[in-house]
């Protein structure tokens, strides 16, 4: 043996010698290695012994002890020093051991084959990303929000792609001016962000998603939005990590963080650079491989249908938004004796804007005309329309007419102008000398009256049809509104519930209470709270009241 030893311990084969039962008599330090297993636990037992994974022909091997014609020998399976989960190779021959014409055994020479463990990591990498870019549909673009697109793509690709991702947008928040950057500078703003637990916390250093960064023309980011093309790059030198950093300072962060692998990946959208993808591998994570970066530029490209979709719909809705909100600006009292309190509630940033609308128009003769109305559908059209509904009322209102007949010549004015939403409307003429209101409805859901006293009533009105329909047939209500009694008008979005008739949840307002204090504010605050919160439509309300004796010196805004 000690022969043995010297002959065999110095090469990278693995060598073994099998005795005629194939028990191992010696074992070489490269096949100990191989299979994990000391050399003296091998002695005197048998393969099947001590590697019960691994898959050796022992009739192949017995054969060869018979005939003592030399045999290529292959095995395959896993061993105690197996270091992923696929199967190893192994080839090799075997021949025959005779002393003094007697049979003694045989010697094994074996080679790991890395080529297929190569091959079946590879068969893995590829389909784990096929898996990963099938998976992407499903979790990347599940809104119509562009904060959120971006969110999820930077966290859908850590740790499977990278160790820190950032999404970085060329696209403003609508409504959020940004100052021109200097020249020479990209100015692009962090929509998303992730990174794996070890340096999340780190990378906060970087800039939260919402801040601005400033990049250099020649950098990474500059380079890939101008080209339209993935730029990655092994930051393995300081002037590598200076050229990629944005200041100098940063590059002992990188350095200290480990930082050594850059993928810069485009998202464009028809023809449109919306910003990129960035990827930054770091510590004993491998470089960016060509599969890698196919793969990120994939779902970058996936990205970016989604988040032009995002960024159109945000752009719409933020007009609509604006336009809305523009002419609903609070109306002002139309009579120092009178107050007025109204709230606006878009459902949230996911839903389009409504055409939600109200209004306070005075009159002669210490009275007024209270408007509140919905267009049909959502978006820029709606609000634009709402705008030509809210100028007609307010130029009819001009004639002094009944309430009735607003609506009548309303109906009329939609169909010549050619407006093809229709709307619902209540109109309300309060007379504050005589202490009366009179309402009229098209289609519009009923308003509530409420006494601090007495409490809230609904009030029973006749209902027309919605205006734009030409159908006409509106009539006018009286019902008693003297001094200190609310009038609250509402859309259908404070009440309207998926599950649940509309007439259910209408008679839940005749609950409704003035607050503690008795302001109208107070009350749209508790009516938004108790209604407002699970609402699917955006809201309008509008409380008010002739001012009585006590409440002469309470201030509305």
């Amino acid at each position: 043996m000690e022969c043995l030893e010297s002959l065999f311990r110095g090469t990278p084969a693995g060598i073994c010698v099998l005795d005629t039962e194939l028990r191992y008599l010696y074992v070489n330090p490269a096949l100990e290695e191989m299979h994990g297993i000391p050399a003296a636990e091998h002695l005197g037992r048998t393969v099947e012994d001590i590697l019960p994974e691994l898959n050796v022909s022992t009739d192949l091997l017995r054969g060869a002890l018979a005939d003592g014609r030399a045999r290529e020998v292959a095995s395959s399976g896993r061993t105690p020093s197996s270091d992923h989960p696929g199967l190893r190779f192994w080839q090799g021959a075997c021949h025959r051991v005779e002393q003094d014409g007697e049979v003694r055994g045989l010697v094994l020479i074996m080679l790991e084959v890395l080529a297929p463990r190569r091959r079946h990591a590879e068969y893995e990498r590829v389909s784990r990303h096929l898996t990963m870019l099938d998976t992407a549909t499903n979790r990347i673009g599940t809104t119509l929000d562009m904060n959120t697109t971006c969110r999820e793509l930077a966290e859908f690709v850590v740790p499977e792609l990278a160790d820190v991702a950032s999404v970085e947008v060329s696209v403003p928040e609508i409504g959020h001016p940004v100052r021109p950057p200097p020249a020479g500078v990209a100015r692009l703003r962090r929509a998303g962000m992730a990174a794996v637990p070890g340096l999340a916390e780190a990378v906060r250093q970087f800039g939260e998603p919402g801040q601005y960064a400033d990049y250099q023309d020649g950098g990474a980011i500059p380079v890939c939005l101008e080209t339209n093309q993935p730029v990655v790059q092994n930051l393995s030198t300081d002037a590598q990590l200076t050229a990629s950093a944005p200041s100098p300072e940063r590059v002992a962060v990188y350095r200290a963080l480990g930082f050594h692998s850059v993928c810069i990946v485009p998202l464009t959208s028809r023809g449109r650079p919306l910003g990129c993808l960035a990827l930054v591998r770091a510590g004993d994570s491998p470089a960016f491989t060509d599969q890698d970066v196919a793969v990120a530029r994939e779902l970058a490209v996936r990205a970016a249908v989604d988040l032009d979709h995002a960024r159109r719909y945000t752009r719409e809705h933020g007009i609509a938004l604006e336009l809305q909100r523009a002419l609903l600006s609070e109306p002002r009292e139309p009579h120092p004796h009178i107050e007025v309190a109204t709230r606006y509630l878009p459902v949230g940033q996911g839903a389009e804007v409504g055409g939600d609308w109200f209004d306070v128009v005075p009159l002669s003769d210490a009275r007024h005309l209270k408007v509140m109305g919905d267009v049909m559908g959502h978006g820029v059209e709606a609000a634009v329309a709402m705008s030509h509904y809210r100028s007609m009322v307010r130029l009819l209102a001009q004639d002094e007419l009944p309430p009735h007949v607003i609506l009548e010549r309303l109906d009329l004015m939609v169909e010549k102008a050619g407006i093809d939403r229709a709307a619902t409307c209540l109109l309300a003429v309060v007379d504050r000398f005589r202490g009366e209101c009179q309402v009229a409805s098209a289609g519009h859901l009923p308003p509530v009256l409420i006494d601090r006293g007495a409490g809230a009533v609904i009030a029973g009105i006749p209902v027309g049809p919605p205006l734009g329909t030409g159908l006409g047939g509106y009539r006018t209500a009286s019902l008693p509104c003297g001094p200190g009694t609310v009038l609250f008008m509402y859309t259908d979005g404070l009440v309207e519930r998926r599950d649940e008739d509309i007439d259910v949840s209408v008679n839940r307002l005749a609950d409704l209470r003035l607050p503690v204090g008795g302001t109208l504010e107070g009350l749209l605050d508790e009516v938004l709270d108790r209604f407002g919160r699970d609402a699917t439509d955006d809201i309008a309300v509008l409380a008010s009241r002739i001012r009585s004796g006590r409440t002469q010196g309470v201030s509305e805004k």
